[in-house]
């Protein structure tokens, strides 16, 4: 018999400021919310139409033991990183990035004006990764198969596998899943879902029931599941859309601090004396 997940938590994403002063949402994102979501460790949501909120971008800035995790919904977001890539990810296109044993970059809106929005999660590394090469996958919105069930039900297949369709994201040690579901008025949404695997959605249009017999939440809203063998998510009165996210748990000590996590103080130390005396590129293998 399917156990369909029930909710464990639930909780709305609060302003902060990031960046050189990007006004975001944070749906989770400390160190302290580390083992609930494990093996995510943030989740940022920066969908703004005021330019003042978002201008100032994200300038030059170390990672490392991370993948940071950009997918855009409207605006330009230029990339530039110690690799030499360069290049510009618009609606619709992904890009995902392994810091590794470290990786300078920059990430700055291309625009002036009007509507900018998209996702940015990171993903913590195993040990096994933390000081491995560094690595960039852009994938434009093309790449991405949308899946279209009756009634209405598209599921946008980023990473993970929905109705025999792969995502275009893959050889991630988390195994992730990252779809993008949009649901009609009345609209149910039920996938299956490793057992062992945490997951957890983000409303971003409408609102929806995350599980039988649970309260709805809006926009900006978030809930995690228990454990279990599928989701079930119905949509409410203006149908919905939201952000279904699964991984693999690492079981790992966190140490994390700023843009770096790793998994003890000492190698925190380590990484950030390499920064201050400039080997913090090169011990990548």
């Amino acid at each position: 018999m399917t156990r369909i997940r029930k909710t464990r938590m639930t909780r709305s994403s609060r302003a902060t400021m990031e960046g050189a002063g990007v006004l975001l949402h944070r749906a989770f994102g400390s160190s302290g919310e580390a083992v609930l979501f494990d093996p995510f460790l943030l989740l940022d949501d920066f969908r703004s139409d005021e330019a003042s909120e978002y201008l100032r971008g994200f300038p030059w800035h170390p990672h490392r033991g991370i993948e940071t995790v950009t997918y855009m919904l409207a605006g330009r977001m230029r990339h530039s990183d110690s690799l030499k890539n360069r290049g510009v990810i618009g609606a619709g296109d992904v890009q995902w990035m392994s810091a590794g044993g470290g990786i300078i970059h920059e990430e700055m809106p291309e625009q002036r004006e009007g509507r900018l929005a998209g996702f940015q999660l990171w993903v913590n590394l195993p040990r096994s990764q933390k000081m491995s090469m560094p690595r960039y996958q852009e994938i434009p919105a093309a790449g991405v198969t949308t899946v279209e069930r009756p009634l209405g039900v598209r599921i946008k297949v980023l990473a993970g596998e929905v109705d025999g369709v792969r995502g275009p994201v893959g050889d991630v040690a988390v195994e992730p899943t990252y779809l993008d579901v949009s649901l009609p008025l009345g609209g149910v949404f039920e996938q299956p879902t490793p057992p062992e695997h945490t997951v957890f959605a983000y409303i971003i249009e409408g609102s929806a029931t995350p599980s039988p017999g649970e309260a709805p939440l809006g926009d900006r809203e978030l809930v995690l599941f228990e454990p279990g063998d599928a989701v079930r998510v119905e949509a409410g009165a203006a149908g919905c859309r939201f952000l279904l996210i699964a991984g693999k748990p690492l079981k790992e000590p966190v140490a994390w601090r700023g843009p770096i996590v790793m998994n003890s103080e000492a190698e925190l130390n380590e990484a950030f004396e390499d920064y201050r005396n400039g080997t913090f590129l090169d011990r990548s293998r």
